[in-house]
């Protein structure tokens, strides 16, 4: 059962990762595959925050769900994704609230053009957040 359950949450995970990704990428004003393809490595930070903001997420989640109470693994599967969810959603009102509050420059320029910095700044924004909703669900 062991597993089943490992893979199902494997392809779960992965799944809730990639439609992070793909909300995100249509957010902000860059076409990540593309740039990723021409080296831009502030897209590349982005999207690495992404995945790995999610991936601790997703295992806060199910380490809160394998702690309590029995449940079956439709109900962990779905608590899981209500909590990938939520980190979305966080992920996109802390880019855009940084962003906002930020006046210096402005974050979707600054991924246009390849500055690694603002990469960088993303991808810390985006394992903040991480790190708080992860907090939330233990």
């Amino acid at each position: 059962m062991v597993a089943l359950e490992t893979l199902v949450y494997l392809i779960v995970g992965l799944a809730v990762m990639m439609i992070g990704y793909l909300i995100i990428d249509l957010l902000i004003p860059a076409d990540f595959p593309k740039e990723i393809q021409e080296g831009n490595k502030a897209v590349g930070w982005v999207s690495a925050g992404i995945y790995a903001g999610l991936g601790f997420i997703i295992r806060s989640a199910l380490v809160s769900f394998t702690q309590s109470v029995e449940q079956d693994l439709l109900q962990g599967v779905l608590s899981t994704a209500i909590y990938a969810a939520i980190g979305i959603a966080a992920f996109i009102i802390g880019y855009f609230a940084v962003d906002i509050v930020n006046r210096k420059f402005n974050f979707n320029q600054e991924i246009s053009r390849k500055n690694e910095a603002a990469g960088i700044m993303i991808f810390g924004i985006f394992m903040g957040v991480a790190f708080i909703v992860s907090g939330v669900i233990q």
